[in-house]
């Protein structure tokens, strides 16, 4: 991968992510209670907007997964501080996948791999069929995160829940983007972007 390539590719990562870290930051230092969410839910959305900002200057490009997200993220933290109730925010992430799941579900159906539009650039020689299994596995992968998140939502307090969704989720989540790797390189990958995987996934 060329130096432009891996700094685009760390600028992107950092973007990604960045925002999920304030807001368990803020969360942390705001202290734990609905005080301490709110404040985090707030930081949260003044991150995503920031990330934007700072994706459209200096990478030159926001995938529309990051868009989708960025707009549910204000929409929901929106609620949560109008209702001053957390769990909506907790919500979001739920929303999000099932969306993103149905999107990729319904490409596949039609038999046109939605993640080669978003992803095209990131992944080339790729073939169609390699690019139909992405999108599928993708698709099972977000309906296991809805259903973890669920699941999560409704047995943990709110500082587990954001800890295992800020850390493990992020982390399972590039540890499957890069068990996908063997996959593509078979299906015609180019071996020289093997270093790029998937990290513009929606924000949580």
């Amino acid at each position: 991968m060329s130096e432009p390539a891996r700094k685009g590719s760390s600028w992107t990562m950092l973007l990604d992510y960045g925002p999920l870290l304030v807001f368990f930051i803020a969360y942390k230092v705001a202290g734990s209670g609905l005080q301490g969410s709110l404040v985090a839910t707030l930081a949260f959305m003044v991150a995503v907007i920031i990330s934007i900002a700072i994706g459209l200057a200096v990478v030159k490009r926001v995938s529309p997964m990051v868009w989708i997200s960025t707009i549910l993220i204000l929409g929901f933290g929106a609620i949560t501080l109008y209702l001053r109730d957390p769990k909506f925010i907790q919500m979001k992430p739920t929303v999000i996948y099932i969306g993103f799941a149905v999107l990729l579900g319904g490409g596949l159906l039609r038999g046109k791999p939605l993640l080669k539009w978003l992803f095209g650039p990131v992944f080339p020689g790729l073939t169609q069929e390699g690019w139909m299994k992405l999108s599928r596995n993708w698709a099972l992968f977000f309906v296991a995160l809805a259903i973890a998140n669920e699941i999560m939502r409704a047995t943990l307090d709110f500082d587990t829940w954001l800890t295992v969704k800020v850390w493990g989720v992020t982390i399972v989540s590039l540890v499957f983007a890069i068990a996908n790797m063997p996959m593509l390189l078979r299906h015609g990958l180019d071996p020289e972007s093997k270093g790029e995987v998937i990290t513009d996934t929606p924000v949580e």
